[in-house]
């Protein structure tokens, strides 16, 4: 998904939003994220936390830990 289809699906989404309270705690964080600078957040972290998210970032690559969308769906058919 290019930039461009990222902004009409956020649009899209937002539009079908009714929780005027979710709508304001989203603005929120949008806006707290639009203000923070590149790296600002990682810095905070202590350095287990860094090496914590790190270990995800690994797993998350891995082929191995992928689930299909359909798999995803069976498993929680009933929810859908």
């Amino acid at each position: 998904m290019n930039a461009l289809e990222i902004r009409t699906n956020f649009h899209q989404l937002i539009d079908q939003i009714k929780n005027e309270q979710l709508l304001i705690r989203l603005y929120h964080l949008m806006e707290q994220a639009s203000l923070s600078t590149d790296g600002q957040l990682w810095s905070r972290l202590s350095e287990s936390e860094q090496i914590e998210l790190l270990k995800i970032e690994q797993e998350v690559q891995s082929e191995d830990n992928l689930i299909s969308n359909e798999q995803m769906q069976s498993k929680h058919q009933k929810w859908l």
